[in-house]
């Protein structure tokens, strides 16, 4: 009997923009217009999740501002999330596609029973982890995927730059980065932050990542050729 060809599948890489209207130009009011002007730019080119991470605001600033931001996702793309960081109740005021929690909130699977309770849409919920303990974490509490980092680069003085050791580990559902043994594939999305670029994106890939997430890979340059460029990877 014939053997069957075998077919790769190759899954689409998941792009997450992650907002910082400070780091702009000019003003905050000019700041805030470039801003949206960005996040529309995104959308348009197919950027798959945008988080809306506009710490500093109060909650009536960060609610206005998440209006216009899922208006001008909607505006330019069927198909590109907004989530926002940390906020649930603002999330749902606008109708934003879900939250981001940071590794330190409430549990995933309290957030969406929160969700669900106020909605009749299922949310989208990410979930910041620093260390493969905080993806499994995220992952046994039900959350659609999580964010690991810093995995090139520090991010601040709290936080070391883990590598692709633990990227690579948490990608396969080990349950620490030196694990060799027990090992199984895990089809729990992680995706790669810190100093991620379009020269280094093929490593996390290789590592397991099911994505990339990032600012200034997104919100520098012509984001439209930086999609095309990861997109071709």
């Amino acid at each position: 009997m014939e053997a069957l060809p075998h077919f790769t599948i190759k899954l689409r890489m998941v792009l997450y923009y992650i907002t910082d209207r400070r780091s702009l130009v000019g003003p905050e009011a000019q700041q805030r217009l470039a801003l949206l002007e960005r996040v529309a730019a995104a959308a348009r080119a197919g950027v798959d999740y945008i988080q809306l991470r506009e710490k500093d605001l109060p909650p009536r600033a960060l609610e206005q501002l998440a209006r216009e931001v899922v208006q001008a996702v909607r505006e330019n793309s069927s198909t590109t999330k907004v989530l926002i960081n940390g906020r649930t109740d603002v999330a749902l005021a606008v109708s934003a596609d879900g939250v981001h929690l940071p590794s330190d909130e409430v549990a995933a699977s309290e957030i969406r029973t929160l969700w669900m309770a106020a909605s009749h849409r299922a949310p989208l919920i990410g979930v910041s982890a620093h260390s493969v303990a905080d993806v499994r974490y995220a992952e046994a509490h039900g959350a659609d995927f999580a964010v690991i980092a810093p995995v090139f680069e520090k991010v601040s003085g709290e936080v070391k730059t883990i590598g692709l050791d633990p990227l690579r580990a948490a990608c396969r559902g080990e349950a620490a980065w030196d694990n060799t043994e027990g090992a199984a594939e895990s089809h729990f999305p992680v995706l790669a932050l810190g100093g991620v670029t379009v020269s280094n994106v093929g490593d996390c890939v290789e590592a397991g990542a099911a994505g990339v997430a990032g600012i200034r890979l997104f919100q520098q340059g012509d984001i439209g050729e930086t999609v095309r460029r990861l997109r071709s990877l």
